[in-house]
């Protein structure tokens, strides 16, 4: 049995249906049973929370392997990289040991460090430290930002604005990859004992200026578009000035920030060591899924 926290979001609903036709006996833990309607009808869904000890380990219990792709950065609840990525993370890890699981596969971020300057990667980097102590056999997977995430986030004001959201200039070249590579190499880190105690990267093709990525949903759309930025100076007042009372959007305004001042990009090097993974572009992604305008 494998159990896959944060299978029903962006990564999950992608990852869970790979293992499902693999062969693989997969449990979801999930908060909102409805958003797991969509998964394979084999597929055993518990209803709980990551920050809830009993929701983790009824969610343990008899699982051989253990797949954390939750995050905290966005979501309803009241989530925050310090609740999820961190300290359930953490609390996952024990419950894991405890049930003697077999494999841990912690989905982190690349660039995780203790000082980065967005809160996502020094929390993602405290649970991959915790998971190193667990005495659980582990493989640490750091991903780019996610494709389909940033096409949701741009391309989302398409249908009902015509418009395309830039934070900041959208100059600033940054690595995205798409779900499809990243379920893939995880599919992979969970069947291949090789990789147990390995920490893998993995990137996009591309590294794209987010202006660029707009112009191009604005044209896979098929009609008239603009794209808005938010300026600089903006974003960082919001980082601030939101946290009182919406630190999602504060968190939101901090990373747009980072990635339009420093620098975002990455060489991919893990395809070369497993050449069959896939290495999905931005037009692969909107050959198959164009943006609603």
């Amino acid at each position: 049995m494998i159990l896959v926290v944060g299978g029903t979001g962006t990564l999950g609903a992608r990852l869970v249906p790979l293992l499902v036709d693999e062969g693989r006996t997969v449990r979801v833990l999930t908060r909102d049973a409805a958003r797991a309607r969509a998964l394979p009808a084999s597929v055993e869904v518990l209803t709980g929370d990551v920050r809830d000890a009993a929701s983790l380990a009824a969610a343990v219990r008899g699982c051989t392997t253990v797949v954390s792709a939750v995050h905290g950065f966005v979501g309803s609840g009241s989530p925050s990289p310090e609740s999820i990525d961190r300290d359930a993370n953490r609390a996952l890890a024990r419950a894991a040991a405890e049930a003697n699981v077999k494999r841990f596969v912690l989905l982190s971020v690349q660039g995780a460090a203790p000082d980065h300057p967005m809160s996502l990667h020094r929390a993602k980097h405290a649970a991959e430290e915790a998971l190193r102590q667990s005495g659980l056999a582990f493989t640490i997977l750091r991903p780019t930002a996610f494709l389909e995430t940033w096409i949701g986030v741009i391309g989302g004001p398409l249908a009902s604005k015509g418009e395309a959201l830039v934070f900041g200039p959208g100059r600033n070249p940054v690595n995205l990859v798409s779900v499809r590579d990243v379920a893939a190499l995880v599919a992979l880190a969970v069947r291949d004992d090789a990789l147990v105690g390995e920490t893998l990267e993995i990137g996009g093709p591309e590294n794209l200026g987010l202006a660029t990525v707009a112009e191009r949903l604005i044209l896979a759309s098929g009609k008239p578009g603009r794209i808005k930025h938010i300026p600089l100076p903006v974003l960082r007042a919001m980082s601030v000035l939101a946290r009182p009372f919406s630190p999602t959007f504060a968190r939101q305004a901090r990373a747009a920030v980072v990635m339009s001042t420093i620098d975002m990009t990455f060489a991919e090097r893990v395809r070369a060591r497993f050449p069959t993974l896939p290495s999905t572009s931005l037009a692969d992604v909107l050959a198959t899924s164009p943006p609603a305008a």
